[in-house]
């Protein structure tokens, strides 16, 4: 530890350093339905190539947004848990933020708990 307290480096070895992270994905609804599941696909692409691993997808299927969003007011929604490195949300980010058919998508950390 710091004298100052704040922490430092952390320790090596010991338990893996992959987080557990979901990914929501609304995906446009006025697409035909395997446009759609490439979408997913793609996303989970992303996940494996930066070194993460998909553990589970969950499919919502298609709700009504809280506001309308590029004039739409559905969407599909789709969960995705996975495992991955720190900086993979990052890299993540960066490739679905520029794919078409994603309306809104959000990257977080889950809880060990």
């Amino acid at each position: 530890m710091n004298p100052n307290g704040t922490g430092g480096q952390r320790p090596k070895g010991g338990k893996s350093s992959m987080n557990k992270y979901e990914l929501a994905l609304i995906v446009n609804a006025k697409i035909e339905d395997d446009v759609r599941t490439a979408t997913v696909e793609k996303a989970k692409e992303y996940i494996t190539r930066f070194g993460g691993t998909v553990t589970e997808v969950e499919e919502w299927g298609k709700k009504k947004l809280a506001y309308e969003i590029q004039k739409m007011s559905d969407g599909f929604y789709y969960f995705i848990q996975f495992e991955a490195a720190s900086d993979v949300p990052a890299q993540l980010e960066q490739n679905v933020r520029i794919m078409d058919n994603v309306l809104r998508f959000l990257c977080v950390r889950k809880d060990e708990a």
